[in-house]
């Protein structure tokens, strides 16, 4: 049997490695039907058969666009052709109103139902198809919102049961897979709309990489591969700092943070946020720096509001703390 084409075999050798770091046990692939999705599923398909793995499919029909349950449905059932089994079709609700806007709130209720289904399923894993453009656009997307080095660090490869094997592979190899295969990938509209940040971000990356040279993609791609070592490390310093010092984590003692480094200060400040309630999506770097000031640039001044309705309030003196609550609880 002939070699298959390089880029066919790169998306191959990179959901291999990712399935060997797997536990044994059912593993499920997040597949819409488009390219990357489709590919993904095919080349699992092929690789759980030479091993013996049991591999099947969720695909999540966000009810976003006309006829958008029979692109599910059509997308399930390329996923059954290649062999994949249970392969499941999960209707969600998006919320109207989300502080990070439309496309968060698509994403976050794909996630919980992608979550959901490997729970009843007891799957150890669910393979999204996010590629290496992918990542490269989320750190331009990063840099133009003034993000810190989380969000600059991209998306993980594992977080929980969430794993990403094509974070290695561009779209033009994923698109090879699918033309080796004989598939034949829905075009998703969205997908060309400026008014999607996502696509902005592409179109802003061709502008890039005709001024800067077409290695701008593999730049900041590694360039969030190196940051979320750094980041790893950061996060676990700020929970292992509030874990120790704070009784409650939504009450700070104000001396004592004010002398921690500002990238680990400022991260026990999110995390005490994210605490008292503030929506991960709309708790932004400008926040967590206007709560920061209570510490670092004491006058005595009042509080400081954050999402979720609630505000930031330093108490005065040595032993002051920082209160993180709704705006009647906090003095």
């Amino acid at each position: 049997m002939p070699s298959p084409p390089a880029a066919v075999a790169a998306c191959r050798l990179a959901a291999r490695r990712l399935l060997g770091e797997l536990p044994e046990g059912l593993v499920l692939v997040g597949c819409s039907g488009g390219t990357d999705s489709l590919a993904l599923a095919s080349v699992v398909a092929f690789e759980v058969d030479k091993t013996g793995r049991p591999a099947g499919a969720v695909v999540v029909d966000h009810g976003l666009q006309d006829g958008s349950a029979e692109v599910a449905d059509r997308a399930a059932a390329q996923c059954r052709g290649l062999g994949l089994d249970p392969v499941v079709v999960r209707r969600v609700e998006v919320a109207r109103e989300h502080p990070g806007g439309p496309e968060d709130a698509a994403r976050d209720a794909r996630h919980a139902a992608l979550v959901a289904e490997a729970e009843r399923l007891e799957a150890v894993a669910v393979l999204l198809a996010h590629t290496r453009d992918d990542q490269a656009e989320q750190v331009l997307l990063g840099l133009a919102r003034g993000s810190g080095a989380r969000s600059l660090a991209g998306m993980p490869p594992r977080r929980g049961l969430l794993a990403r094997p094509f974070l290695a592979v561009t779209r033009a190899d994923t698109a090879a897979v699918c033309a080796h295969d004989g598939l034949d990938p829905w075009q998703d509209p969205h997908n060309a709309d400026p008014a999607y940040a996502r696509v902005r971000a592409r179109g802003a990356m061709t502008v890039l990489e005709e001024a800067l040279g077409p290695g701008i993609r593999d730049a900041l791609a590694r360039s969030a591969d190196r940051l979320r070592a750094d980041a790893d490390a950061l996060d676990q310093l700020a929970a292992t700092w509030l874990a120790q010092q704070a009784e409650v984590p939504t009450s700070l003692p104000a001396h004592a943070l004010a002398s921690q480094p500002e990238a680990v200060r400022t991260r026990v400040l999110r995390l005490a946020a994210l605490a008292a309630g503030a929506p991960s999506g709309a708790l932004t770097a400008a926040h967590v720096l206007a709560t920061d000031r209570l510490l670092t640039h004491w006058r005595g001044q009042g509080p400081v509001s954050l999402p979720g309705h609630l505000v930031a309030a330093r108490t005065p003196g040595r032993a002051g703390r920082i209160m993180i609550g709704p705006a009647d609880r906090v003095e």
